[in-house]
């Protein structure tokens, strides 16, 4: 069995949950690829002929010789580098080290884009076989990650590859939750760009007066707290693709500055004199229908042209009822190993009721529905009791009074509540009390309330 080795240069430096519980991440694709993980803390130790190294700097200053010798001793390996705190302000050691990676991510890092772009790495080292005419659609572009077979979702799927090979804009629409972002990883896994960054960005959270010094970055002096330049998003995403999600929340002025790049691709960096241009894909998503904002003159005609020269319409998961069992067996499945549960399967009468729900919140709801199964439920076979659901079936009934009905939903929503925020926090009621803005005994009471218990929340990156 071949090795993933970890080389963490200074373990417990980096306080993000993602770092932390990275094996567990990793699960699907080691067991997809056959893989076991080997964890060392000193890269002069024997790495026995990995496939794969993980370099986390953290906020160590790391010099680019240990990188190179990295390369050297292992020619034929992989170097994903995973940027964690303390790098944000360190542009020169930066640039000297990327050189040697093969991809890299910033922390906190999204883990669909990490298992992505390892699978990507794996991938680029196997031979071709004659048998990938027989395979399927998605196993041929390593599109596995899109979940559905509907005759719906296929159409979406198979505009993928020709979108791909083309470097035009492209325009994700769809409704809120229904995976446009994982397309756009798609569009850009599967293009001629894959082997450099996927940047996504949130239009809808960047306020007017940021989204200038976020895109295009400043120079050293460009205003009273630039003590020294920073790249913007532009120059992160050079030569990938730059994902630009929420687009219609973008303001009138944000939107030209936009339209300005979009034209010659060239653009300058506040407080420099210096003029650049940028190698980047542009992929935007929305779930606003944009003719009707270019209409109302909230959005710009000739931008809305820009960006949707080509676009991708995501079926809302109503329209693709088939496909739930399968999101919702593969969502299982997923979530298990990462809470470090064991597994556990839907009943029939369970399944029908996920069938039955609308599921206005797309695949996105659907998501959050099965982790609090699993993270209320004990492992086993999950029933239609198991399963929180708004207006679900059995409290529609006309015999049920207001208040009944009232009561039932403010103490599924504090049940909810509160598993989510202990969920984040990994069972810490301390920090969780904080986040809800509670006393940490009034906080105690609530979880005492609803039979819930920090304990339950602590999974490890080695359970």
């Amino acid at each position: 069995m071949s090795h993933v080795s970890i080389v963490d240069l200074n373990p417990g430096a980096c306080l993000n949950g993602n770092c932390r519980r990275l094996p567990v991440l990793l699960a699907p694709c080691i067991r997809q690829r056959d893989l076991s993980i080997q964890t060392i803390s000193d890269c002069s130790a024997d790495v026995s002929s990995p496939n794969l190294i993980l370099l986390r700097p953290h906020s160590t200053p790391l010099d680019e010789g240990l990188a190179g010798l990295l390369k050297r001793r292992s020619p034929n390996v992989s170097i994903f580098g995973l940027f964690c705190v303390g790098w944000e302000n360190r542009n020169e050691a930066f640039q000297s080290l990327v050189r040697y990676l093969d991809d890299f991510l910033p922390c906190p890092f999204n883990h669909v884009d990490l298992l992505v772009r390892i699978q990507r790495l794996f991938g680029g080292r196997q031979e071709s076989t004659n048998v990938e005419g027989s395979q399927t659609l998605k196993q041929k572009f390593r599109l596995e990650m899109l979940i559905g077979e509907s005759e719906s979702f296929l159409a979406a799927i198979e505009k993928i590859p020709p979108i791909a090979g083309s470097d035009i804009s492209v325009m994700i629409l769809g409704e809120t939750g229904t995976g446009k972002e994982l397309f756009a990883r798609a569009v850009h896994y599967t293009s001629a760009r894959r082997d450099k960054p996927f940047v996504p960005v949130n239009c809808g959270a960047l306020p007017d007066q940021l989204f200038e010094n976020e895109l295009f970055g400043h120079a050293k002096g460009a205003f009273t707290d630039a003590s020294s330049s920073e790249l913007g998003l532009l120059a992160v995403a050079e030569g990938g693709t730059l994902f630009l999600d929420e687009v219609d929340a973008m303001s009138l002025p944000s939107q030209v500055k936009l339209l300005r790049f979009l034209q010659d691709h060239e653009y300058r960096p506040l407080g420099s004199s210096r003029t650049l241009v940028a190698d980047v894909r542009i992929v935007a998503a929305t779930n606003a229908d944009l003719r009707k904002l270019v209409e109302r003159k909230l959005f710009r005609e000739d931008l809305y042209h820009r960006l949707n020269v080509v676009s991708l319409q995501i079926p809302a998961l109503r329209e693709r009822p088939s496909d739930i069992p399968l999101l919702a067996n593969h969502l299982l499945a997923r979530f298990s190993a990462q809470y470090g549960r064991s597994p556990s399967r839907f009943s029939t009468r369970a399944i029908e009721k996920l069938c039955a729900y609308a599921w206005p919140g797309n695949v996105r709801e659907l998501e959050g529905a099965i982790q609090r199964a699993i993270i209320l439920n004990p492992p086993g076979i999950l029933q239609p009791c198991d399963i929180d659901l708004p207006f679900s079936e059995e409290h529609k009934s006309a015999a049920a009074s207001l208040q009944q009905a009232k009561t039932h939903a403010i103490v599924q929503f504090e049940r909810t509540f509160l598993a989510n925020l202990l969920s984040e926090h990994l069972g810490n009621i301390s920090k969780a009390a904080k986040a809800a803005g509670k006393e940490r005994r009034t906080f105690q009471r609530l979880l005492q309330k609803h039979g819930l218990k920090g304990a339950a929340f602590r999974w490890t990156s080695s359970a």
